[in-house]
């Protein structure tokens, strides 16, 4: 086994005490509904009409949600036991074969411990791989050996590697099948076990290099991916009551950046540009539309929400959410803070 069983913490959470296991994927507000495994059920769909998809996991098809899969499709499913490394040379060589490998682990064990890995055997070359990888950033309360908060840091800077971060259970679905369809390398972030339907109301379709507007708003625009999308839809509905607009451009794919839509929105005049991200305030998304914004002459005032550059505390995660600053009640408090000024 590779994690001791933690005694569920008490949180406070606006006046009201919630009981949390440590191990939560992620946090549904209360009264969003959930689909479960949406990775694993879309992809157990999806190879009953392509034969060439197979799953690989080190240890950890549960925690990943591929058990759905392998379930499904036992001779399609390989157990590559503790060995993250071995995990993705596998991969690269049923890609090879003409596979479509989708290998799961957890985010700091494919962007640590296997990096050189994916970096030669897969990136390099150009194959078929898909990685996707279960607790990105601050959506585990074991500490830093299972925070993955810089995982999109050490992805960004590889060649030919496409990065997706999804929202809700709908993203994952729609990210899950065009990645499927994708040539080329893929590292995707999960959001595993029940996850938050959110986007529903949206309109909204997945596409890999796509950001999708998913509200106006005259006097902030959020710019967000992941996690940090469904908390700032909910934060724009909270700061409704103080008169600020809020727009929120979801960002689900980090590599390649859809530098047009970001820019069109960054332009609009008078508005506060707000980067949210479920990862360290160093290399991720907040840190790519900066440089993107300089070096197209935007100048904006502008502000990031993220994990700050150090090692997180282990913990309950509503109390952590609090404490590192991407809960909801503190994107509202930093914002009301900003437009005050």
């Amino acid at each position: 086994m590779r994690l001791s069983k933690f005694e569920p913490r008490q949180a406070v959470i606006a006046g009201e005490r919630k009981t949390t296991s440590a191990m939560i994927a992620s946090i549904a507000p209360d009264g969003i509904p959930t689909r479960s495994a949406p990775f694993g059920h879309t992809l157990a769909r999806l190879a009953h009409h392509r034969n060439g998809i197979v799953g690989l996991t080190a240890d950890l098809a549960k925690y990943t949600d591929l058990h759905v899969f392998a379930q499904e499709h036992p001779d399609r499913f390989y157990q590559m036991g503790m060995a993250e490394q071995v995990l993705m040379s596998a991969a690269a060589g049923m890609a090879r074969e003409g596979f479509t490998p989708f290998a799961t682990t957890y985010a700091v064990f494919a962007s640590r411990r296997a990096y050189d890995f994916i970096c030669l055997a897969i990136a390099e070359e150009k194959l078929d791989v898909k990685i996707v990888c279960a607790l990105p950033g601050l959506t585990t309360g074991y500490g830093p050996s299972h925070q993955a908060t810089e995982d999109i840091a050490i992805f960004r800077g590889m060649p030919n590697l496409t990065i997706i971060d999804p929202c809700d259970a709908i993203d994952i679905e729609q990210a899950t099948e065009a990645i499927a369809d994708h040539k080329g390398p893929v590292y995707m972030r999960l959001l595993r076990g029940k996850v938050p339907v959110v986007l529903d109301g949206y309109d909204y379709r997945f596409e890999i290099g796509k950001a999708r507007l998913l509200r106006e708003g005259a006097d902030v625009l959020f710019i967000s991916s992941g996690l940090m999308t469904m908390r700032v839809l909910e934060a724009a509905k909270a700061l409704e009551a103080d008169r600020i607009g809020s727009a929120v451009l979801h960002v689900p794919t980090i590599k390649p950046l859809d530098s047009g839509a970001i820019l069109t929105a960054a332009r609009q005049p008078g508005r506060m540009v707000v980067v949210a991200e479920n990862h360290t305030c160093i290399g991720g998304l907040g840190e790519g539309v900066a440089s993107l914004l300089m070096r197209e002459g935007v100048t904006p005032v502008f502000r990031q929400i993220a994990l700050p550059d150090e090692f997180l505390d282990a913990g309950a995660l509503p109390t952590l959410h609090d404490r590192y600053g991407v809960s909801t009640a503190e994107v509202v408090r930093r914002i009301r803070e900003w437009t005050s000024k």
